[in-house]
C-alpha cells in the first residue's frame, strides 16, 4: 500500500512539475530598431524621411519620426540612414519550377518533376535575394508550388512567403496540353496527372478545380486563350467558352480562392472578365472594350511586359524553336502598347513578370519598362506592394510598411522614385523580421 502512495505521490508531482513547465512563458521576441533614411511606404506616393521601424518578432510594431523614438542604449540596431527603405516587393507571375534556360524540345521529355523542384530551390533564394518577399507561383507540376510553400514556410531553406498554383488547367489540345506529337507520346509520370490539368466542359472543369483544392492550392490557373510558348496553337485564339471559365471561377470562389486567367486575345480576355476570373495574365492582345470591362469589373491586369526582350534575345539562344520566336514578335510590341492604354484608363495593375520564361533574380527589371510605358515610378512601386498584395488577398499581412504587417522590409541605396533602377541592386531583405541581406550580400 505504501508502495502506492509513493508511486501516486511521485505522479502527482511529475504532473506538477510538468504544469509548471508548461505554464512557463515564452520568450520575449527579438525586438529590432531599423533606423530609414527615406521611407516609401506604398501608403503615400511620397517618402517619409528620417524614421525609425521598431520590428518585434516577425511583425512591425511601430513606424515614427526618430525625433520621436527612443532607441535603447542596448538595443539591436539597423542603420539605413542612407537608403530607401520599402516594403517587400511581390511578383504575381512566376513559375518557380522553371528557369529560363531549357527552351529545346528535348527537355519536356528529358526533365522529371524532381528537377523543377531542384529548380524551385534555387529560384527561391534568388527571389527572396532580389527583394521580392511574396510570390504567387501560377503553374507547375503537381504540387511543385504547394511543397515549396510548405517547405518554405517550415524554414527548410529560405525563400520568398509563395501564393501557389497547382498546374495550368488546359482544355484537350490548348496551351496547356502537349501538342502536335504522336498520340503514343506522354509526358505525365502517372496516370491520373492529366486529370489535374486537362478539362473540357463545365463538369470536368469543375472537378479539375476541386482536385486541386484537394491537394492545397492558393490559387487557381486556367487558360482562357492560346500561348506564345507553346505548340499548334495561336496566343489570339479563345480556349474556354464563358460557361466554362465561369464554372472555374465559381468553384474558386466557392472554396475561398482567387483564380487567374492565361490570356492573350481580346476575346478571351472579356470571357475571363465577364466569367469573374481576379486577374487576367498577359492581356496582350486587349482592345478597347476588354479595357472598359476590365475597369468595371475591377479585374487585375498582370501584363508581363520585360521578358519579350527576353525572349527575343537569350531564349534563342537556349533553343526556343521558331514557331515561339514568331509569336512572340507579333504579341511583345502589342503588350507594351496595350499596357500603356490600360494604365491611362486607370485598369487595376498588378506587378507579374512570368519569372521562369527569363532566369529568376531580374524580377525588378520590369520596372523600368512600366514607368517608360506610362506609369510613374511610385505608380509601379505599388503594383508591386500594395496593389499586389491585394490581388494575391495577403493586403492585411504584406504590401505595406504598416503596424501590424509582416516585417518584410527591402533597401536600395539609390533613389527609385528617380531612378526606378535602382531597385534592381537591392542590398538589404528582411522577410518576417528575420534578416536574409544586408550590406548587399545574403546572410545564409
Amino acid at each position: 500500500m505504501m508502495k502506492l502512495i509513493t508511486l501516486m505521490a511521485c505522479l502527482v508531482l511529475a504532473t506538477s512539475a510538468f504544469a509548471q513547465e508548461e505554464k512557463k512563458p515564452a520568450p520575449a521576441p527579438k525586438v529590432t530598431y531599423i533606423k530609414a533614411g527615406r521611407l516609401f511606404d506604398s501608403v503615400s506616393d511620397a517618402y517619409k524621411t528620417n524614421m525609425v521601424i521598431v520590428v518585434e518578432g516577425e511583425r512591425i510594431k511601430s513606424i515614427a519620426p526618430a525625433a520621436q523614438t527612443q532607441v535603447p542604449k542596448d538595443a539591436s540596431v539597423i542603420d539605413l540612414s542612407n537608403a530607401t527603405v520599402l516594403p517587400g516587393l511581390i511578383d504575381c507571375h512566376t513559375h518557380l519550377g522553371s528557369s529560363g534556360d531549357r527552351y529545346a524540345e528535348i527537355y519536356a521529355f528529358k526533365d522529371s518533376p524532381f528537377r523543377g523542384a531542384f529548380s524551385g530551390l534555387m529560384n527561391s533564394e534568388k527571389t527572396l535575394l532580389a527583394g521580392f518577399t511574396s510570390v504567387r507561383d501560377v503553374g507547375s507540376s503537381p504540387f511543385l508550388a504547394v511543397d515549396l510553400r510548405n517547405a518554405i514556410n517550415e524554414g527548410m531553406f529560405p525563400g520568398p512567403r509563395i501564393v501557389a498554383s497547382g498546374p495550368y488547367i488546359s482544355m484537350t489540345g490548348g496551351h496547356g496540353d502537349l501538342n502536335n506529337y504522336a498520340p503514343q507520346v506522354q509526358v505525365w509520370m502517372f496516370p491520373e496527372e492529366r486529370d489535374f490539368s486537362i478539362a473540357d466542359g463545365v463538369d470536368q472543369i469543375r472537378h479539375t478545380v476541386r482536385a486541386q483544392l484537394k491537394y492545397g492550392v492558393d490559387v487557381i490557373k486556367i487558360g482562357a486563350t492560346g500561348g506564345v510558348l507553346s505548340k499548334g496553337d495561336s496566343p489570339g485564339a479563345p480556349q474556354y467558352t464563358e460557361a466554362e471559365l465561369k464554372a472555374a471561377a465559381d468553384e474558386a470562389h466557392m472554396a475561398g480562392r482567387r483564380i487567374a486567367a492565361h490570356a492573350h486575345g481580346a476575346e478571351g480576355i472579356k470571357n475571363a472578365i465577364r466569367a469573374g476570373i481576379d486577374s487576367i495574365e498577359h492581356a496582350s492582345l486587349v482592345d478597347d472594350e476588354g479595357i472598359r470591362l476590365a475597369k468595371e469589373h475591377g479585374t487585375y491586369f498582370d501584363m508581363d511586359i520585360y521578358n519579350d526582350d527576353y525572349i527575343l534575345g537569350k531564349a534563342i539562344e537556349h533553343g526556343l524553336p521558331q514557331e515561339n520566336v514568331d509569336k512572340e514578335k507579333m504579341v511583345g510590341r502589342l503588350q507594351r502598347e496595350n499596357f500603356e492604354k490600360a494604365v491611362k484608363a486607370g485598369v487595376k495593375m498588378a506587378f507579374g513578370t512570368d519569372a521562369g520564361v527569363y532566369p529568376h533574380g531580374d524580377n525588378a527589371k520590369q520596372f523600368f519598362y512600366m514607368v517608360k510605358f506610362g506609369m510613374t515610378p511610385a505608380q509601379a512601386i505599388k503594383t508591386a506592394t500594395a496593389s499586389s498584395a491585394d490581388l494575391i488577398d495577403r493586403g492585411k499581412s504584406v504590401g505595406t510598411l504598416e503596424a501590424g504587417k509582416f516585417a518584410d522590409i527591402i533597401a536600395v541605396t539609390g533613389d527609385p522614385l528617380k531612378d526606378v533602377t535602382a531597385l534592381e541592386k537591392v542590398d538589404f531583405v528582411m522577410k518576417s523580421g528575420t534578416v536574409y541581406k544586408q550590406g548587399g550580400k545574403a546572410t545564409f
